[in-house]
């Protein structure tokens, strides 16, 4: 049995709806529930830890301002200085009227004193280290979704191998996206601003 154009001509208009309600769905429920999901859980956590101005770094201080977060370690041969660097010329070209706190939480805790982190990170300016003990900054490695391994060296020493990305959230404390590694200059100031305007 063949069908007729007639037919072919419905049953192609029946399929069209069912796709648009389809995206309409995603776009209005779906896509925004998991979009919501995922900036709620990403930075909340029990972890207690202590930045190089002698303060908290809790779940609460993620909330008042815009943050920068950035997992790395002193002992890192290029990923966290280039970063630092990156930074550096973010918050040089957006100056104070983009405000942004960053903070650069260890990895390495047992190298990584409040003091050590404080040297590392005094030429960025308004960028504060973070430490503490290993069992509250795995509490932060589960809590801001990192990657963090320690990885022999050959001489009995060890590096770290963690993510690069720098994670931005907003002034409620929620993710709002993050900025890759050496991302291009232009799109991680547009996000920056973008974050502040949120």
């Amino acid at each position: 049995m063949t069908l007729s154009r007639k037919h072919v001509a419905f049953i192609t208009l029946w399929g069209l709806a069912v796709l648009a309600l389809i995206l309409v769905a995603w776009v209005r429920l779906i896509g925004p529930m998991f979009a919501q999901s995922l900036s709620d859980t990403i930075g909340p956590g029990e972890y207690h830890l202590t930045t190089t101005k002698g303060t908290a770094f809790t779940e609460a201080t993620l909330r008042g301002q815009p943050s920068a977060v950035f997992f790395g370690f002193t002992h890192c041969p290029e990923v966290c200085p280039t970063t630092l660097g990156d930074i550096a010329t973010w918050k040089e070209e957006l100056g104070d009227t983009v405000p942004l706190r960053v903070f650069f939480v260890t990895v390495d805790p047992e190298r990584d004193t409040v003091d050590q982190l404080r040297d590392y990170v005094s030429w960025v300016p308004d960028v504060q280290g973070v430490s503490g003990p290993r069992e509250e900054i795995d509490k932060a490695i589960k809590a801001f979704r990192i990657y963090a391994r320690k990885v022999p060296l050959e001489d009995g020493d060890y590096t770290m191998d963690h993510s690069a990305n720098v994670l931005l959230f907003d002034d409620k404390g929620r993710f709002f996206e993050p900025i890759g590694y050496q991302e291009d200059y232009d799109r991680a100031l547009d996000k920056i601003r973008r974050l502040n305007a949120s």
